[in-house]
């Protein structure tokens, strides 16, 4: 049996301005230009595809390569692949970020995603999930993500998930150290 997939091909055109722009060719469809994003502004910066933590702004960055596994039947990245991204860009900023006794105490888990899917991503796409924390209660805490394709600097999809800490040894909600929550939490109202 073929799939949608064995009907696409792709054709790069010359861009402006040294981007590439791809033209997705379906089989009795006709060409989808899938070319740069025109939602923001392009800026390019120089990216050196490894993870990073950007004290001033609080900003932890977590570069992505789209993979073919990651492609669906419609040709561009399947929606539940950025809630892995974004689980992954968490769990990489928790790993980098947190002291060595907590990342042995705790465990966290996702209470809720929410997701803004804004743009497509295609196969081989240079991308960056760039997190942050937001606010936090108790057991409740806050964390933003966007996907961005590195080409054209475009959003391609904004989150929003509740983490809960759970002991290792329990499994059950517990409290975070002071020291946990000022780097994993922002005061309502703090511009980070």
């Amino acid at each position: 049996m073929r799939s949608f997939m064995d009907e696409v091909r792709y054709e790069i055109v010359p861009g402006e301005k040294n981007v590439l722009r791809v033209k997705r060719l379906y089989k009795g469809i006709g060409a989808l230009d899938t070319g740069p994003c025109r939602s923001r502004p392009r800026q390019r910066l120089p990216y050196d595809n490894t993870e990073r933590m950007s004290e001033a702004v609080g900003t932890f960055e977590f570069p992505i390569l789209v993979e073919y596994a990651d492609i669906d039947e419609i040709g561009h990245v399947n929606n539940v692949t950025y809630v892995r991204w974004v689980q992954d860009a968490a769990v990489a900023h928790w790993k980098a970020a947190a002291p060595a006794d907590e990342l042995a105490r705790l465990l966290w888990i996702v209470l809720r995603h929410e997701i803004d899917y804004k743009q497509a991503a295609y196969w081989g796409d240079d991308i960056v999930a760039k997190t942050w924390v937001g606010a936090a209660s108790q057991f409740r805490f806050e964390r933003h993500t966007e996907i961005i394709r590195l080409s054209d600097r475009c959003v391609l999809a904004r989150a929003r998930t509740i983490w809960c800490p759970i002991d290792t040894t329990t499994r059950r909600p517990t409290l975070v150290t002071p020291e946990v929550r000022t780097r994993f939490s922002v005061a309502e109202g703090d511009p980070r």
